[in-house]
C-alpha cells in the first residue's frame, strides 16, 4: 500500500493525464491517478475502455437528460445548500404556510392523525448530523404521506436526510441544520417558504430584519444525549454540506508511508 500511495503521489505530481472519451476525444469528467480499491489507478484499469455503445452507455456529448437525478438549493433557508431528489416531480415550484415539528417523531404523529392541509410545507428540524444526531432517514414520513395520498399536495424539508426511495418535493440535507442555528430553526408556524427547483432555490419568506430579530432571539434546544458517544459525536460532527464527516479539512493517513 505504501509503494501505492507513493506511486499515485509522483503520478499527480508528473501531471498524469485522464483518460479520454473515445468517441469525442475529449478528456472525461475524472482524474484518471486516483487510485482504486485494487491498488491500480483509474487509468490503468479502464484507459483502454471501448466507447460508449449509446443504448445501455452514452457518451458525455449525448446525455439522456441535460440534468442529473438530484438537484442542489441555495437560499435564505440553506445558505450552504439542500438536496432535492428531481426524477419524476410533477411540479417544480412549490409555495406554501409553513408547519413545524421539532422532530421526526411529532411530524408522524401529526401526519398520521391527518392533522396538517394540502399546500404546507411540513418542516422536520433538529434531525441533522449534530441534532439527531445521525442524520436518521425520513422515508417513514413520507411513506405515510404517500399512503394517504397526498404525496403531491404537501412539502417536507429536513435537515435530516432521505433515502431513494422518496418521491415528490422532499429537501433533506438543508445546511446549515437547526441546531446549530441555521436558518431552519428561525422558521414559524405560517411562516412562506417557497421552493424554487427550476432555479434552484429555497428560501424563507420573511425580511432580514425579521430574520435577525429570530437569530438574535434563538438559543439552542438541550441535546438529546448530554453523555455517552452519542454526546460526544454530536459535538465533533460537521454539517452535511461537508459530509458530515468528525475530522476537519481533508483525512490523512499517515500509517501508509510507514
Amino acid at each position: 500500500m505504501a509503494k501505492r500511495v507513493h506511486r499515485l503521489q509522483s503520478d499527480r505530481a508528473t501531471n498524469d493525464k485522464a483518460p479520454t472519451s473515445p468517441d469525442t476525444g475529449s478528456a472525461v469528467h475524472r482524474d484518471g491517478s486516483c487510485l482504486t480499491v485494487t491498488g491500480a489507478t483509474i487509468s490503468e484499469t479502464y484507459g483502454g475502455a471501448a466507447a460508449p455503445d449509446g443504448a445501455v452507455a452514452r457518451s458525455a456529448s449525448a446525455p439522456l437528460a441535460s440534468d442529473g437525478g438530484l438537484a442542489v438549493l441555495k437560499g435564505n433557508l440553506c445558505p450552504d445548500g439542500a438536496l432535492i431528489k428531481v426524477a419524476g416531480l410533477a411540479a417544480l415550484i412549490h409555495e406554501g404556510p409553513a408547519r413545524v415539528f421539532e422532530c421526526e417523531e411529532d411530524c408522524v404523529r401529526a401526519v398520521e392523525a391527518r392533522a396538517y392541509q394540502a399546500g404546507e410545507v411540513l418542516i422536520v428540524r433538529n434531525e441533522g448530523p449534530a441534532g439527531g444526531p445521525g442524520m436518521r432517514e425520513m422515508l417513514g414520513v413520507t411513506a405515510i404521506i404517500y399512503g394517504q395520498q397526498m404525496g403531491e399536495k404537501v412539502a417536507l424539508v429536513t435537515d435530516g436526510r432521505f433515502s431513494g426511495a422518496t418521491r415528490g418535493i422532499c429537501v433533506g440535507h438543508v445546511s446549515p441544520e437547526a441546531t446549530i442555528g441555521g436558518t431552519l430553526a428561525l422558521v414559524r408556524d405560517g411562516d412562506r417558504v417557497r421552493i424554487d427547483i427550476a432555479n434552484r432555490r429555497m428560501d424563507l419568506i420573511a425580511g432580514e430584519g425579521e430574520l435577525n430579530s429570530r437569530r438574535a432571539a434563538w438559543r439552542p434546544r438541550v441535546p438529546r444525549h448530554k453523555s455517552g458517544l452519542l454526546a460526544k459525536y454530536a459535538k465533533l460532527v460537521g454539517q452535511a454540506n461537508l459530509g458530515a464527516v468528525t475530522h476537519e479539512g481533508g483525512a490523512e493517513w499517515p500509517w501508509f508511508d510507514r
